[in-house]
């Protein structure tokens, strides 16, 4: 099992590095840890931390720690809301942020492509800048083909990200490409390459980043 992972981590990173040679942007490592608990038919509760290192995956520059609350209005609707404690590192400072939000997913099937629509608005506050409100659309589509007998699934997902401040405006987008797996019936994993601009003041950067993450259903 784990020979198959790193064979699969592998070959991703080279065909990352492939598609995007042309990116001169900074190197970064995401780690995204997720348990998922069953509180009723339609509903559950969810707890993330993540992880991450930047400056060619150097440093350690961020993490945050997530509880939601999750509930299936209908087969093709699911709605939340929750709770986000951010720590980022500025100036060599780690600087809070807290962060509420809500969100809502259209969830469908299309010739056997799965596409979830999640739309996601946070209110940012901040003991150092003033607080604001941003909006996050990210659109994901599951391949229909699985390999292996671990269920590994391609997809494709895109995240919008819009500030609300003083002004505003389209300040950063997140392409990403992975694979998604089985490790057990209540474990999944998934290894993929995102792509990130951001905005600052009027200057658009990118990033590469390796990503990896893990959820656990109870």
């Amino acid at each position: 099992m784990k020979r198959t992972i790193f064979v699969i981590a592998g070959l991703f990173l080279m065909l990352a590095a492939k598609a995007y040679a042309y990116d001169d942007g900074d190197f970064q490592i995401w780690n995204t840890d997720v348990e998922e608990f069953k509180i009723g038919k339609n509903s559950k509760v969810a707890l993330e931390e993540e992880f991450r290192w930047a400056d060619n995956a150097s440093e350690f520059s961020y993490q945050h720690y997530d509880i939601g609350y999750f509930y299936n209005l209908k087969k093709y609707l699911n709605v939340g809301g929750g709770y986000r404690q951010v720590y980022e590192l500025k100036k060599n400072k780690f600087k809070e942020e807290n962060e509420p939000y809500l969100t809502a997913s259209l969830l469908g099937d299309l010739s056997g492509f799965a596409f979830e629509d999640r739309s996601r608005m946070e209110y940012r506050h901040f003991d150092y800048q003033s607080d604001s409100w941003r909006y996050r659309n990210k659109l994901t589509i599951k391949t229909p083909w699985k390999f292996s007998e671990i269920g590994i699934q391609p997809y494709l997902a895109d995240e919008i990200f819009i500030g609300f401040g003083k002004i505003c405006e389209f300040n950063q987008n997140r392409f990403s490409s992975g694979l998604g797996f089985n490790l057990t019936k209540n474990i999944k994993g998934e290894i993929y390459y995102m792509l990130q601009s951001s905005k600052s003041s009027t200057k658009w950067t990118d990033a590469n980043v390796f990503g990896t993450k893990i959820k656990i259903a109870f």
